[in-house]
């Protein structure tokens, strides 16, 4: 199970790794917690008055297709898109959106999803949303709260007989060492690198989120799919944009995997790892 915040996060982050394991005959299933209904179009093809008119059904029907080219399940949480808070002073965020949705009334409905679903393996977000966005810090929160609260009887009886998942795992994605590597292999082959400003500006004092990873799945044989999805959510990505401005062939070859933080585990399993069932197919033969 992979908990995201909003429509297109699941395609972004893991979603490689996600159509790896679906098509090896597991069981995935994507929980966006909110609709995605406070995005803003970002790609310049759709902004067009009917679309911000119908952000809510477009941005639902963009889901199912990255859903269906990932082959993995998905379940709405059902919440409201808090937006991203802009200016200084930072505004609060809306009355009844998700973030601000008592911390008990969202890990419930997680809850729910997680006993009906029955994973063993939950990703989500670190403390920090990935990036500090409202709903990806939330995201973190019931993440973690509905992790341990799904396996208590006592907690919240109404929600579906208990389970409990085996391991939890942070997504990590955005590197310095995976963009170098990238910017690198773009300027030996020729090809101009949208990496460089980036790079330039990078605080070196800053560490590199690469020093949490604890697992990285090489799912470069799926990376089509990954991409493919993405575009499914045409309103939020260009297909010109510098997602898509590293060849497949350079990719496979200069950084095929994805990567994780094992932050809980009620399992064996040794570090570093290249399978996030690692410790669960010895206990439960999955």
């Amino acid at each position: 199970m992979a908990v995201h915040a909003h429509p297109d996060d699941e395609s972004s982050k893991g979603a490689a790794t996600m159509a790896k394991y679906a098509a090896e005959g597991h069981e995935v299933l994507v929980v966006t917690a909110t609709g995605g209904e406070a995005g803003s179009v970002l790609n310049p093809a759709m902004d067009r008055p009917e679309v911000l008119a119908n952000m809510t059904e477009i941005r639902r029907e963009e889901m199912a297709r990255a859903a269906k080219i990932l082959g993995v399940q998905h379940k709405w949480l059902g919440f409201v898109d808090s937006g991203l808070p802009e200016g200084d002073p930072l505004p609060p965020v809306p009355e009844g959106s998700f973030a601000v949705v008592p911390l008990e009334e969202s890990t419930e409905a997680l809850v729910r999803a997680i006993r009906e679903f029955r994973p063993h393996v939950i990703l989500t977000y670190d403390e920090n949303g990935g990036y500090p966005h409202p709903d990806h810090i939330r995201t973190h929160e019931i993440s973690m709260a509905a992790f341990d609260a799904a396996a208590e009887p006592d907690r919240f009886p109404d929600a579906g007989d208990p389970w409990q998942p085996l391991k939890l795992y942070y997504i990590h994605g955005f590197s310095r060492a995976r963009m170098l590597a990238f910017h690198e292999a773009l300027i030996e082959a020729g090809i101009e690198s949208p990496y460089a400003e980036w790079l330039e500006k990078w605080d070196p004092d800053k560490s590199d989120v690469m020093e949490r990873v604890t697992t990285r799945v090489e799912c470069a044989d799926f990376f089509e799919a990954r991409d493919e999805a993405l575009k499914a959510h045409a309103t939020q990505i260009d297909p010109k944009s510098r997602w898509f401005a590293v060849p497949r062939d350079i990719q496979r070859e200069t950084w095929p995997t994805e990567e994780y933080e094992l932050v809980r585990s009620l399992v064996d399993s040794t570090l570093p790892e290249d399978d996030l069932f690692a410790g669960i197919r010895e206990k439960v033969g999955t």
